[in-house]
């Protein structure tokens, strides 16, 4: 623990879930709060995730403990906004490929000995558990289906958090550019941006996404940075009766507010053309590829159309668990770099929060501090 007077003004680099849910939870506590980001709010990752809320599969102990802690902040939240058509529990439904990688029947189990809520279920028993799939294309193993998982649509969470810091009395500046953390004497002391100007601040939140450990690298810190460049694609709004998010073997899906679906899948990912300028190209085989596996897994084999697609970093730590937390070298310099940004989302933003303000560690994130990395 480092800071020991509450800090007067935070400036917080980032307008994903983490930046936001970080900088409404500051101005909750009555701090005074800037969030700066290089373009329009949740132009980053957090405006091209399949934002699936869940903890399935296996994963370290501390890091369930932490998405238990992120889903129930949904669970509250859906109860303020009953009605959002951006935030549904209607379950989630996984199923693997037919071959020796099947791991569906050991899942169940282990999911069932945490008590994380899964049903397994052969095919023909998932249309009165869960509406909308075709059942022929899911393999002889069966399904795991998570009844309390759900999905969150995190451009419109975000606008809502937005407008609420603003009503609190919270800054936002949008189109900055790049922005750099400021350390002078050990510490930090606010950011400058590509524009020129000039934030003081007594503590600073870098939630800038896959930006991260190319920012910190500037004040001679390390995180370790599997981020890799990710493809969502989006459908045309189409009738049909699935509420579930999906997680197949070639595509996961997730409905979307406005009746579409958001797409994405492993193997599309790697068929991203990263080119020499930076910028990124998309073979239309990889779009159609997507768009034909979805259509597959779903009732009715619907013909579905491309609405848009969004393609960009993917921010996954290099041993893909969450950084949060200050730079134990740096003293008011304080970062947030996650894959699984919309379930850790509202929880991550109030426990930094809350570190920040008080400058007392909270326990959950004891696993997940930047030191790990300090070479």
């Amino acid at each position: 623990m480092h800071a020991s007077t509450r800090p007067s003004k935070v400036v917080v680099v980032g307008g994903g879930i983490f930046g936001v849910s970080t900088a409404v939870h500051l101005a909750r506590l009555g701090v005074q709060t800037t969030l700066i980001n290089d373009g329009p709010l949740a132009n980053g990752a957090s405006g091209r995730s399949l934002a699936w809320l869940n903890s399935a599969r296996r994963r370290s102990d501390a890091y369930h403990r932490l998405r238990l802690a992120g889903i129930d902040r949904y669970r509250t939240l859906s109860a303020k906004y009953p009605d959002a058509a951006w935030l549904r529990f209607d379950g989630g439904l996984t199923w693997d490929a037919d071959d020796a990688g099947n791991d569906i029947a050991a899942v169940f189990e282990y999911e069932r000995d945490l008590a994380y809520h899964a049903l397994l279920l052969t095919p023909d028993q998932i249309a009165k558990a869960t509406p909308g799939v075709d059942a022929d294309s899911v393999t002889r193993q069966g399904a795991i289906f998570n009844p309390g998982e759900g999905w969150v649509d995190l451009p419109s969470l975000i606008g809502v958090l937005a407008e609420e810091f603003r009503s609190l009395g919270g800054e936002i500046v949008t189109d900055a550019g790049r922005a750099r953390v400021n350390v002078r004497n050990g510490r930090a002391i606010g950011v400058t941006t590509a524009n020129g100007a000039d934030w003081a601040a007594d503590a600073v939140l870098l939630a800038a996404g896959g930006e991260v450990p190319a920012i910190i690298a500037e004040a001679g810190q390390h995180i370790g940075d599997d981020t890799p460049i990710a493809l969502l694609v989006r459908t045309k709004p189409i009738r049909h009766p699935l509420k579930a998010v999906l997680n197949t073997p070639r595509v996961a899906i997730r409905p979307t507010p406005d009746g579409a679906f958001a797409l994405d899948s492993a193997w599309s990912e790697e068929e991203v053309i990263v080119k020499a300028d930076d910028s990124y190209e998309i073979k239309p085989s990889t779009l159609e590829g997507l768009l034909q596996e979805a259509s597959r897994v779903l009732q009715g084999n619907p013909k579905l159309e491309i609405g848009d697609y969004g393609v960009g970093p993917k921010p996954i730590p290099g041993d893909g668990e969450p950084v949060f937390g200050e730079l134990q070298a740096i003293p008011g310099y304080f970062v947030a770099f996650s894959h699984s940004g919309a379930t850790l989302g509202l929880i991550a933003g109030e426990l930094l929060a809350d570190e920040i303000a008080t400058g007392k560690r909270h326990p959950l994130l004891a696993s997940f501090r930047p030191e790990r990395f300090a070479r």
